[in-house]
């Protein structure tokens, strides 16, 4: 991990640069994979899940028995911390629904927006190096909540071709009522084409490694939408010397432990301070039992010491971080000028950690400079959006002119003869 002092403005942009990996093979294999789901379907599902997740699957779906074996296997411990956690992204996630009012623009011309729930939602909860449970309810209760008609999970199977009983239980405690066992490209694949055992649905939601991205982002080019481009996870510290180092170099840790690509990065006016950061750092990597993966992702993490807090919040929307912890005298101040960021923690006893699991707000979010354009999954993620107008006889002889004008000067007069037609006063 470098500290770097004072650099120059000129030279951010490449400092700030996320990891970078020859991916000029990816696309290559992904769409490999993809043709071979679309053309055979089950079949060519079933071969990869062989290949890639080592599960010789017989069914595809999840089935009760293995769904009711899942919950005896939870801890009511666990448990209860879902049940708390679903409640919290529930109230959040509903606060989000509003009704559009309707507008009359002109006398006797009302519009308006109507939100409907996209019907067939699918999505993606890795298995690889954790058990993302939490990811089940970021996706699903949102959907839930929006009135998704059909919700599809897909999660890969261990070698046994069981799936994780407390994602089975998340998925159960969210109102999702069709689970496949199938991981990777495979999954996204069998989602956006459909097969004999998935349906093809709508839009995928949900998080994954490198190929999971790439095969997103193709099926997105004609077959089905996506949530956002995403890449690794990482976060931003602003921070000065009211926080213990320690706090910060476990936010730190927090991000890095997800994969060998993440990033942490820190923000921070003292260069003493800076050092005790790294220090602290290097302490807690000693107890962690995911240091293979710190150890990667922290060698492209930074700590960078600017001359003021206005350098360091133009710095950060800069960089626009999935996660930015903001851990402060003066939080709220710089908090209100935070432009660029997927979620914002404020102040010292908010943990990124507290929005990954519990505290209501959505942890599927923009990374790779996404936040600059992007929004996190929320409410909206699920809905689209009608317009409906109706215009009156009056309406129309009042506007008609200022479309038939437009139209004629565009030189498309079909588009005026449609309002003429329709305007002959009688």
């Amino acid at each position: 991990m470098k500290i770097i002092i004072n650099p120059e403005r000129k030279d951010w942009e490449s400092l700030l640069k996320r990891p970078q990996h020859d991916t000029s093979s990816l696309n290559e294999i992904v769409s490999g994979v993809l043709n071979e789901i679309k053309n055979e379907g089950d079949d060519a599902v079933r071969r990869y899940e062989l290949k890639f997740d080592k599960a010789d699957l017989k069914e595809l779906a999840v089935g009760e028995e293995e769904m009711t074996e899942a919950e005896c296997l939870v801890p009511e411990e666990l448990k209860s911390a879902l049940k708390t956690a679903a409640s919290n992204i529930r109230k959040f996630h509903e606060a989000q629904s509003h009704n559009l009012p309707k507008i009359e623009t002109t006398p006797g011309v009302v519009c308006y927006q109507k939100a409907v729930a996209i019907e067939k939602v699918g999505l993606y909860v890795p298995g690889g190096t954790a058990p993302l449970f939490s990811t089940v309810l970021m996706l699903a209760i949102p959907a839930d909540i929006a009135g998704c008609k059909e919700i599809v999970l897909c999660t890969p199977p261990n070698a046994e071709g069981k799936v994780n009983p407390t994602i089975l239980y998340a998925a159960k405690i969210s109102g999702v009522k069709k689970i496949f066992k199938i991981g990777g490209i495979q999954a996204i694949g069998a989602m956006a084409y459909g097969t004999e055992s998935v349906p093809k649905v709508y839009k995928i939601f949900g998080p994954g490694n490198q190929f999971v991205m790439a095969a997103k982002q193709l099926v997105s080019i004609k077959d089905v939408a996506i949530d956002m481009p995403a890449g690794p996870s990482e976060v931003a510290v602003i921070a000065d010397n009211s926080a213990d180092p320690n706090a910060v170099a476990a936010d730190m840790l927090s991000q890095a432990e997800h994969g060998k690509d993440s990033q942490s990065i820190v923000f921070t006016d003292n260069a003493d301070y800076a050092k005790e950061i790294e220090k602290a750092v290097e302490e807690q990597i000693k107890m962690s039992p995911r240091q293979e993966y710190i150890l990667s992702s922290i060698e492209h993490s930074k700590i960078f010491v600017l001359n003021n807090m206005d350098e360091i919040i133009e710095m950060s929307n800069e960089y626009a971080p999935e996660h930015l912890i903001i851990s402060c005298r003066n939080y709220k101040e710089v908090a209100e000028k935070i432009t660029n960021a997927g979620s914002v923690f404020m102040g010292y006893y908010t943990p990124e950690s507290a929005g990954d699991y519990a505290s209501g707000t959505n942890h599927t979010l923009p990374t790779s400079g996404y936040a600059k354009a992007y929004s996190g999954v929320n409410l909206d993620s699920y809905l689209k959006k009608i317009t409906f107008q109706e215009i009156s006889k009056e309406g129309l002889e009042k506007l008609g002119p200022t479309i038939e004008i437009m139209a004629e000067n565009e030189l498309l007069m079909a588009h005026k003869y449609a309002v003429t037609v329709r305007n002959v006063k009688n």
